[in-house]
């Protein structure tokens, strides 16, 4: 039996049952009849069958399309997630300088200098030259930047098997403002200020050694507006010299304008250190190279209540050539038994670089590193510069013979890449008063040196 059927039989039982059928013989003639009744029921029911019949087509074809579209994305490839944003940004600038959230940075630094060559003074002389070398400078730290507008810079020097520390400090930056604190260079003579890294020469001018310009473990301001810096500080002594009473005040002002291209560069110093009673100083230099340990003028040590230095800087950059010039007099108050000396030291350099587009790097009122243009391992074959100087060194005054010290240099640099430079020096000096006298007590006379050296930084 079908639907149809069945749902017919129920309908007539349910209709015979509330009366809605009555014996034929008392049934109004007008009234539908059974028969009609029925036809209309089999009408619906067919309309709800066909209306059934197209539900389950529908169904049927919705889940043909969801079969369809799980298996399309099955076949297709995963689509990564976002990558999390790295805590930690890593770049190169000679080492690797790690980034890190809230203005944290770190860098570690270093360098390593390695100077040999010979020293060739008069045989009459009795002074050992010849052959030398040494490890001149090799140097490790770290630096970098904390939150809030504060730095930190650490580096020792293993140079020579010793551990010597160089720059330990704490700064901090707001603006044009920066303060320093810990171990660092106070304000004296443009070519101390420069790093070792980037002078024109193996050694500094003469002045910076004689005078005694190193770090010292104190506290010092800077200010920077435009084209001037202000400088000053307060400082004891180096760190490897305390605990001591010794202090001194340091000062320097720099303007450096530009002038189209041209970077000019002209300042000036003041220092004065206090000398704790019963102190001596003594002022002295090597012939233009590190490796030897005599010194042709030497004052000798003599007692000093206070120093008083003034000094003159100039310098200029145009494209391949640079020059600059400094001044400095250093004098020494021996208190009212004795005459007060005053010593003078001033050089003059230029330089050229031989290689198209190379000049020399400037920097926060100092020379700053030099940047090939074509720089070996990208086709090019680095840049290389000559340079010449003339340093005058005086330790002549107030009757202590100190010696004077003229000479007469040249330089020849080559610098593959940022990194790396190899250095050639020749050095003519000509002696007055030298402390070794010479055949027949002779003190005038000529010593030659050559330096070449190897080095590297990061």
């Amino acid at each position: 039996m079908n639907v149809q059927s069945r749902f017919a039989g129920s309908a007539l039982a349910m209709a015979l049952a509330c009366g809605w059928v009555a014996p034929a013989m008392a049934q109004d003639a007008a009234a539908p009849t059974v028969a009609d009744e029925l036809a209309a029921m089999r009408a619906q029911m067919q309309a709800m069958a066909s209306r059934i019949e197209t539900l389950e087509a529908e169904l049927e074809a919705a889940e043909t399309n969801i079969d369809q579209v799980a298996q399309q994305a099955a076949a297709a490839p995963a689509i990564p997630a976002p990558a999390a944003e790295p805590e930690n940004e890593i770049e190169w600038k000679g080492a690797p300088k790690v980034s890190g959230k809230g203005g944290w940075t770190f860098k570690p630094r270093g360098r390593a200098m390695i100077d040999a060559g010979f020293v060739s003074a008069p045989d009459s002389t009795g002074v050992s030259d010849g052959f030398g070398s040494e490890a001149r400078r090799v140097r490790l730290g770290v630096q970098g930047d904390m939150p809030g507008g504060f730095g930190y810079k650490i580096e020792v020097d293993f140079a020579g098997d010793e551990v010597a520390l160089t720059d330990a400090i704490v700064t901090y930056k707001d603006g044009p403002v920066k303060v320093t604190v810990g171990q660092h260079n106070n304000f004296q003579s443009l070519e101390e200020l420069s790093s070792s890294l980037h002078t024109s020469f193996i050694e500094r001018a003469a002045l910076t050694d004689a005078f005694g310009f190193q770090r010292r473990v104190g506290a010092s301001l800077e200010y920077k507006a435009g084209d001037v810096i202000v400088q000053g500080g307060l400082f004891t002594s180096n760190s490897a010299d305390l605990p001591e009473k010794n202090w001194s005040a340091d000062g320097r002002v720099v303007f450096a304008p530009k002038a189209g291209s041209t970077q000019l560069h002209l300042g000036a110093s003041a220092h004065y250190r206090d000398l704790e009673a019963g102190s001596t100083v003594r002022y002295r230099q090597r012939p233009a190279v590190h490796f030897t340990g005599t010194r042709f003028i030497n004052t000798g040590s003599f007692s000093a209540n206070s120093e008083t230095g003034l000094g003159l800087e100039a310098a200029m950059i145009a494209g391949p050539f640079h020059a600059a010039a400094e001044t400095y007099w250093q004098s020494v108050d021996r208190g009212a038994a004795f005459a007060d000396p005053t010593f003078f030291g001033g050089s003059f350099e230029a330089g050229l670089f031989l290689t198209e587009g190379d000049k020399r790097g400037y920097k926060g009122g100092k020379f700053d590193r030099v940047k090939p243009a074509n720089p070996v391992g990208e086709g090019g074959m680095g840049a290389f510069q000559i340079n010449a100087r003339y340093d005058r060194l005086d330790l002549n005054d107030a009757g202590i013979i100190g010696g004077t010290q003229d000479g007469y240099q040249l330089s020849l640099i080559w610098t593959p890449m940022d990194y790396t430079r190899l250095m050639l020096n020749y050095s003519r000096l000509s002696y007055d008063d030298a402390v070794f006298p010479a055949a027949g007590g002779d003190t005038s006379y000529n010593v030659d040196s050559l330096g070449i050296r190897a080095q590297v930084d990061f």
